[in-house]
């Protein structure tokens, strides 16, 4: 009773201030925006799997229970992280077509957000292994919804497309905004911006349907394949299709029609495997490379070849986009140090090529350009998006060519 007296007088007397409920409210939305934010960074920048519930917390700058207090498990902050980038996207949209089906306030707006926001666009294409199937069917009804509203706005100014093509640009679009998450520039806001819109504009030019056939290298048959070389066709299968984290030792066995135990005669690790993948594709694209600079010492057929062979490669294997997912895995690991090596050199090349091509270009614009290239058909693979047409990768060249403006 005297507890209760003093509370009394203290509130009467403005000793005690009643919590606000709206601010209260207010802070922990904000927070909650925080976790998200720094997770989303997290995931895009390590990977999933490489990122725990106390690194989320020490990037937000909280305790690792503070997070719990909003979400139950990392997997749900995922899940609100890429919807948030979804919100973000329809949230953008919108904004930008309130007076109609202008492409130009689309595109610009659209950069601007990839640019404050880079993990908005690319996420979900990168993590869509570690959610449940009704959370990518959600985020993908939402994502078509998005894209079939940037389509009609390009139809507005190309009614020469068809609305599959128009669709295709956009698609594009969308991965060539997001591409600023798979490398590191110094290049401030508004550069990155300039430049990311710059190679938006000219998807826009393009016309997918005339995309010329992809010249692709002979199938090498009457080789005798090992026990080893079945081992990485099934592990590559098996972690495209579900992600490496998901995947062990005795299913890649089972799928080779062996006991898990057998496998480590041929690799000592999970780990090894993956290295090995990656290797395998580095030896097409060298082999790539070399036939390229067989042919030709133009600087522009030889990047154009280089983008017909990694097209090539990418499509006809799962083994090059299962290394190049896995990138953050394989950072710091024994025996994968060379093999990120060998694809920072692989991009290099097609850097000091464009750079060739186009001496006004500063190298950090070539980067930019290179990258966005590279994720139109990373992306497109990733997330089986038309994959099985015949016009595939003829037309995925083609977007990537128009991309570098060769």
């Amino acid at each position: 009773m005297v507890n209760g007296s003093r509370f009394a007088v203290n509130v009467r007397y403005g000793l005690f201030t009643m919590p606000d409920r709206k601010t209260t409210r207010t802070k922990g939305a904000d927070r909650k925006r925080q976790l998200v934010d720094s997770a989303a960074t997290l995931f895009v920048q390590r990977g999933y799997s490489q990122v725990s519930v106390a690194d989320i917390a020490r990037a937000a700058g909280v305790t690792a229970p503070s997070v719990y207090r909003h979400f139950d498990d990392k997997q749900s902050l995922l899940e609100q992280a890429v919807l948030a980038g979804v919100d973000d996207l329809e949230a953008c949209t919108a904004r930008a077509l309130r007076d109609g089906n202008d492409a130009a306030t689309l595109i610009s707006t659209v950069c601007a957000l990839a640019v404050q926001r880079p993990q908005t666009a690319s996420l979900w294409r990168w993590t869509s292994n570690y959610l449940t199937v009704e959370q990518n069917k959600q985020v993908a009804l939402r994502t078509r919804e998005v894209i079939g509203q940037w389509a009609a706005a390009i139809l507005t100014d190309r009614d020469d497309l068809t609305e599959r093509e128009a669709v295709q640009l956009a698609w594009a679009i969308l991965s060539v905004s997001g591409s600023l998450t798979v490398h590191h520039t110094r290049m401030s806001s508004a550069r990155a911006q300039e430049e990311i819109e710059k190679l938006v504009r000219r998807l826009l030019t393009l016309s997918p349907a005339t995309a010329p056939t992809l010249d692709t290298a002979p199938v090498i048959s009457g080789v005798t394949r090992s026990r080893r070389d079945e081992i990485l066709d099934a592990a590559a299968a098996l972690f495209a299709d579900r992600g490496y984290s998901d995947v062990g030792v005795d299913e890649i066995g089972r799928a080779v029609g062996i006991a898990g135990p057998s496998v480590y005669k041929h690799f000592p690790s999970k780990m090894a495997i993956l290295v090995a993948i990656g290797y395998r594709s580095g030896a097409r694209l060298d082999a790539g490379v070399m036939a390229a600079y067989g042919a030709t010492d133009d600087p522009a057929k030889l990047l154009a070849a280089l983008v017909d062979s990694y097209v090539d490669v990418i499509t006809s294997t799962p083994d090059l986009s299962v290394s190049f997912n896995n990138s953050s895995v394989l950072a710091g690991q024994p025996g994968a140090t060379d093999l990120l090596d060998i694809q920072r050199r692989y991009v290099a090349r097609w850097i000091d090529l464009l750079v060739e091509v186009d001496p006004s270009l500063k190298r950090d614009q070539g980067a930019v350009a290179v990258h966005a290239a590279l994720s139109v058909v990373n992306d497109a693979v990733r997330m089986r998006r038309g994959a099985q047409s015949p016009q595939f990768a003829a037309r995925m060249a083609y977007l990537m060519k128009g991309v570098l403006a060769i």
